[in-house]
This record gives C-alpha cells, sequence and structure tokens, in this order.
C-alpha cells in the first residue's frame, strides 16, 4: 500500500486551563485511605528466581544515574541498544502490514513537535478505528517515540487501533512543565484532528505511557477530565508510573509508601539515577503536573485505568496507592504486578519468560479498556 501524504495545516485554539496551583488533593473528599490495605506489597519485591540466576551473569554497564551529563547518557543509552539488538537479545519490531508515518503537532509555544502514527495497512477504505496516544519512557531525558513499537504495532494491526507515539521535548533542554505541557497540547490537538489520519477517538481514546511517559499520561488524563475534553478520554494505560515526587506523598499515605526506600539500590532505577533525572527535569515537587496523585480536583472523573507496577520498583507503591485510591472513587481498575522485578524489566530485560508475554498482555489490557467504552 502506497504511503498516504497527509499535510497537517489545521490550527488548533488551544483551551488550556489557567495553571495549576500546586497544592495536594484533599483526601478526606476524594477518598477512605484508611481502607488502603498494603500488607502484602513487601512480598512482592521477593526476586523472581529467573532474574535472580540471570544477574551474576550480566555484563558490567553504566547505569543510568552513572553518567556525568544527559548528553553522555543518550549516546551510552543507544550504543547499549545496538549492542543488545546485534546480540539478537532486543529483537527488532516487525512493522509489515503496519503503515508508518511521521506527523508534525503543534504545541502552545508556537513550535511544533514530531508525533508517530500507526495503523493497519489493510484497513478497509474509510474505515475508522479507536485512537491510542502513546508516550515514551526515559526519565523525561531520553528516549524516542519509537520505544515500545514492537507493541504498538500489535494494537494496530490486532486492535484496529490508530497510534500515534508523541515526541515530545525533553530536558534538560526543555525541563519541567514543557513535557507535560507538550502531552496535553499533543492530546487536544490529537482529540480535534484525529479524522485526518482514520481516527474516531468516540470509538476510544485511550492514553497511555511507560515510567515517565505514565506519569505524562496520567497528567493529561486529569488535565482532560477537568477540561471536559471532547471527545473524551476514555481509557488510561500505565506502565510503571511515575505519580508523587517523594516530597509530596501525603502524609496519610506515607506508612503505604516503603518501595522508594526499600529499593534504593535497585537495578535500572537506583536513588542516585532518580536523583540524576529528578535534578535534569527539575519539576517543583508540590505541582500536581508531576505529583499527579495530588491534584487538586481529585480523581473521580477519570476514564477506566490499567496500572502495571513491577515488585522490585522503588515507584511500586505510589502505582499501588493510586489503583488503590482510583478504585475506592468507583473508577474501574485492574493491575498488574510483575513480581520480583526491577523498574520496566519487559523493556531492559526482554529475555525473562515475564517479559515475553507482556506482548499479548498488552493487547489484552487494551481490549479490556476498549470493552469499558462500549
Amino acid at each position: 500500500m502506497a504511503d498516504i501524504q497527509i499535510s497537517f495545516t489545521t490550527s488548533l485554539e488551544f483551551s488550556v486551563p489557567s495553571e495549576l496551583h500546586p497544592k495536594s488533593c484533599d483526601y478526606s473528599q476524594t477518598s477512605n485511605m484508611a481502607q488502603i490495605d498494603s500488607s502484602s506489597w513487601k512480598a512482592y519485591g521477593k526476586i523472581d528466581p529467573e532474574l535472580e540466576a540471570l544477574i551474576p551473569h550480566m555484563p558490567p554497564s553504566k547505569g543510568l544515574g552513572d553518567y556525568e551529563d544527559v548528553p553522555s547518557l543518550r549516546v551510552g543509552i543507544m550504543e547499549q541498544i545496538g549492542q543488545l539488538i546485534a546480540a539478537g537479545i532486543f529483537p527488532l519490531p516487525d512493522l509489515s502490514g503496519i503503515h508508518k508515518e511521521e506527523i508534525q503537532i503543534p504545541v502552545r509555544d508556537g513550535s511544533s513537535i514530531r508525533g508517530l502514527l500507526y495503523y493497519a495497512e489493510d484497513r478497509p477504505a474509510g474505515e475508522t478505528g479507536p485512537v491510542l496516544v502513546y508516550f515514551h519512557g526515559g526519565g523525561w531525558v531520553f528516549g524516542p517515540p519509537e520505544a515500545f513499537e514492537g507493541n504498538l504495532q500489535l494494537a494496530a494491526k490486532e486492535l484496529g487501533l490508530v497510534v500515534i507515539s508523541v515526541d515530545y521535548r525533553l530536558a534538560p533542554e526543555h525541563p519541567f512543565p514543557t513535557p507535560a505541557h507538550d502531552a496535553w497540547d499533543s492530546v487536544q490537538w490529537i482529540a480535534a484532528n484525529a479524522g485526518k489520519f482514520g481516527g474516531d477517538p468516540t470509538k476510544g481514546f485511550i492514553v497511555s505511557g511507560e515510567s515517565a511517559g505514565g506519569n505524562l499520561a496520567a497528567i493529561v488524563a486529569h488535565e482532560a477530565a477537568d477540561a471536559d475534553l471532547s471527545p473524551p478520554i476514555t481509557g488510561a494505560l500505565l506502565n510503571v508510573p511515575s505519580v508523587v515526587h517523594p516530597e509530596a506523598v501525603p502524609e496519610e499515605l506515607k506508612p503505604h509508601y516503603n518501595s522508594y526506600e526499600e529499593f534504593k539500590d535497585a537495578l535500572v532505577l537506583p536513588r542516585k539515577a532518580l536523583d540524576f533525572l529528578f535534578g535534569n527535569y527539575k519539576p517543583n515537587p508540590q505541582d500536581p503536573r508531576f505529583s499527579v496523585l495530588n491534584w487538586p480536583s481529585g480523581h473521580k472523573k477519570q476514564p477506566p485505568t490499567y496500572v502495571q507496577v513491577c515488585g522490585m520498583d522503588p515507584l511500586r507503591d505510589e502505582g499501588l496507592i493510586y489503583e488503590q485510591t482510583l478504585k475506592q472513587l468507583g473508577v474501574p481498575t485492574q493491575l498488574k504486578v510483575w513480581q520480583g522485578l526491577p523498574h520496566a524489566a519487559p523493556s531492559f530485560f526482554p529475555m525473562l519468560s515475564a517479559s515475553k508475554t507482556v506482548p499479548e498482555e498488552t493487547k489484552d489490557e487494551l481490549k479490556w479498556l476498549l470493552a469499558q467504552k462500549s
């Protein structure tokens, strides 16, 4: 099928809410936090036997917090990925049968950001599909929109989704809140322009992301609820999301927030790495455009949400708290726990058995979210 050249010239009159004040959500008005039972959470941190057997054979490599600056981190990460691809550990995605195209998305400062559009090549002429907007991970400082491409093509090919992966701008060149602004601006533009590339958000409008991208997806879901975005977001798939800065955890939730300290020396995302990422992104810890758990208007209007956490992740407990908070407010939720695995393990350790099932699991999770719309 020949590539379709689309010219995106429609300007979007952004209806951006006034600046959110960095204040905490009043949990007495939104949720009975006394109902949280975190007694089983520590058991999620018992290391996966397959990972435990692998660790002694892993070659030494630089961690996310071991680089002098972000440019050297970006070069180092790409070199590591290249080596893993060459070794056959990171398989390249099969994009056969997928139309992939670069688009430009206008944002509030007058510039534009890149997006990658995916849809099935055999889509019947004139047929439209539900929309998935994806935000990649990378600690707000690295990562391309091609990340998670294998699962995105599966969503397009087997579920008929029209997928847009957003290349939001990165810190330190574009520190907080620019990535959050880019994410929200892109969702508004996609809502207004999805029909140009065969998307129909009224059939389903899902936001998703991994890690930092999960943070952005959760933020735009709240922005959309407050702004009464039309068509509305109908689902959120949050993979190991960051939802609260450690300095902004509400006092009443601190008894349930233990993984940040428990896994300060964890694989993938130790404290040193988090400090490096926070130091470059420079968020205001109290601002809900970072600490979305403390969103001023609460969470009652959130769409059905699927939360994924890893058992050996310092971000584990904030994800679990977030899922339980939504559930207690009556928001339909589902939870996936990768027990005994570190942060974003399916992305960093694709050779593990638990990682190999992720594409099919992701498809089922998206099916669940789409079913909530019907």
